[in-house]
């Protein structure tokens, strides 16, 4: 019997000696790491850079505003819609398979996008470039997983990661507004080919395959009610700023999302072989970290959103212009993110992401003081704090994310994490936006009537900052005191939406303080399999199945 014991206990040391990293690949890990972070930058940049061409798109291809909003939505939802599906299915077929498929695939659609012709034809380009970016994104973060089995190396190797997707952020305007600057709109598509080309041949020759080594059966039923749920919801967020919480399209999407995410859910927990295991979230660690991804990235799409426009209507600054003034944005995070994992090695997750939380709220509260006239050099500073608290934050908050599940299920987990980016990061673009929209719009009313302005002049007004300013531009003697009135309406409603975020990302502070272990336990810094899977390979092992 003691014989039989031991020998159960070397099997199952065996199990987990055999998942050791080919040596090959360890020694090119960092060059691994260097393909990942170049196929990142490809779809984050195109998330910003294509906002500095709506001028162009409006004068060339004779787009409306509206079919201008589709242009950007309709590659966010099936970007978003998609992640869990792909995730998934890279799990299963092959990470370095779904991540190649997905440069191929979005390069076609630049490539497609850049000789569209009509408006129409570039939202139907766009949404297919989404299809791409669904596969890229995941298979980025669930390959960096598996090839960095060391905790520590891991840890470093995500801040490394996600330094980069905050320079991408950065870029996408810079690189947009030099583009522009010299050729067409098309220009900000055809800058992905080379980018992508670089990449796919440098993973051919420097990836290594990788899948769930448990496969059980598909999930068509909760691939489907996921596409749908994530789908409906993020066309309602989206379309609020436009249409308004009342609309009812909007309300039709969060009917449909909420009922098809609810089913996707019930489903989940019901099925032997769920797509997303739900008893995930019964970590602290992992549903912790979920909750200061999500709402960091609502202050930080919302504060882009409004931080862009103040640059460009309030300062003047030309789109190149607001590009390069993003610069020390873009150093603040690039230098504090991968400072942030050495930071954890001394003093953990929970502290580091709580304090970068808080760094973050600050710098919220110190913006949303920010007037008309405020000098570049002193608004830039609070935002440049921002930068720095995201990039303490986001490294160990997706470490943690990531390290507390299986390699096997590091698709999956990816998409989780990209997911909840998306979603918050529309979130709060759509409720930001729309509590500075209300402000906006009420100051606008005031200051048109003392200005004289009615009719289709003050809808135009009410609409959006940059066309109150071209109203301004036609009144004459009266069209610099409606310009200032109009700009100090729009700032009055930033600093309130400002301040509203900081309120969510407190929030978020005092969950991962509350929640999140302080560090990774042993038993689940990326285990080989669950305790139930190696309890049954060895026991089937043992009785000689």
């Amino acid at each position: 019997m003691l014989s039989k014991e031991i020998d159960v206990s070397s099997t199952a040391i065996a199990i987990q000696e055999s998942d050791e990293l080919d040596p090959a690949v360890h020694a090119r890990r960092w060059w691994i790491l260097a393909v990942l972070c170049l196929s990142l930058m490809i779809i984050v940049m195109d998330n910003t850079i294509l906002n500095v061409a709506i001028p162009s798109l409006i004068r060339d291809l004779n787009a409306t505003n509206s079919q201008v909003q589709w242009i950007i939505d309709s590659y966010t939802i099936v970007f978003a819609g998609l992640l869990l599906t792909t995730g998934s299915l890279s799990d299963r077929f092959g990470r370095k398979g779904a991540l190649q498929a997905g440069i191929v695939l979005f390069m076609m659609g630049s490539v497609s996008s850049a000789l569209a012709s009509s408006a129409p034809q570039l939202i139907v380009t766009r949404a297919f470039m989404g299809i791409g970016g669904a596969l890229i994104m995941p298979s980025t973060l669930s390959i960096l997983t598996n090839i960095f089995r060391n905790p520590k190396e891991r840890g470093r190797a995500i801040a490394i990661w996600a330094g980069f997707s905050g320079l991408g952020v950065a870029l996408g305007p810079l690189t947009g507004g030099l583009l522009l600057k010299h050729f067409s709109w098309s220009s900000v598509f055809w800058v992905n080919v080379p980018i992508g080309i670089t990449a796919l041949i440098s993973g051919a020759f420097l990836l290594t395959t990788s899948r769930d080594a448990n496969q059980g059966r598909l999930d068509p039923l909760g691939a489907l009610l996921s596409i749908i749920g994530l789908g409906a919801t993020l066309y309602g967020v989206i379309e609020i700023p436009e249409r308004g919480w009342s609309d009812n399209l909007v309300l039709a999407g969060f009917a449909i999302g909420i009922a098809a995410l609810t089913a996707f859910i019930l489903w989940e927990l019901h099925t032997d072989h769920p797509m997303l295991d739900m008893r995930f979230f019964k970590n602290p660690r992992f549903a912790a970290a979920n909750t200061a991804v999500t709402l960091t990235f609502f202050a930080m799409f919302g504060s882009l959103f409004l931080m862009t426009q103040y640059w460009q209507f309030v300062h003047g600054y030309s789109p190149l212009e607001a590009g390069v003034r993003l610069i020390p944005y873009a150093a603040g995070m690039m230098i504090v993110a991968p400072i942030s994992a050495r930071v954890v090695e001394r003093v953990g997750s929970k502290r580091v992401i709580t304090t970068g939380l808080f760094t973050v709220t600050l710098a919220l509260v110190l913006l949303s003081f920010v007037q008309r006239d405020t000098p570049y050099i002193i608004a830039i500073l609070p935002y440049t704090l921002m930068a720095a608290g995201i990039g303490l934050t986001m490294p160990p908050a997706t470490e943690s994310i990531m390290g507390s599940l299986p390699r096997d299920k590091a698709g999956v987990g990816s998409a989780v994490n990209d997911t909840t980016r998306q979603m918050g990061g529309a979130i709060g673009v759509a409720l930001i936006g729309s509590v500075v929209s209300s402000m906006y719009a009420t100051r606008v009313d005031t200051a048109a009537a003392r200005y004289g302005v009615t009719g289709k002049a003050l809808a135009e007004s009410r609409a959006s900052l940059g066309s109150a300013l071209n109203v301004a531009a036609g009144l004459g003697g009266r069209a610099n005191g409606f310009a200032v009135a109009v700009k100090d309406a729009f700032v009055s409603g930033l600093s309130s939406g400002l301040r509203l975020a900081s309120v969510f990302v407190v929030g978020a502070a005092f969950v991962v303080w509350r929640y999140l272990p302080a560090r990774a336990a042993d038993h689940d810094l990326v285990p080989a399999a669950s305790p139930e899977e190696l309890q049954g390979m060895v026991g089937s092992i043992a009785a000689g199945e």
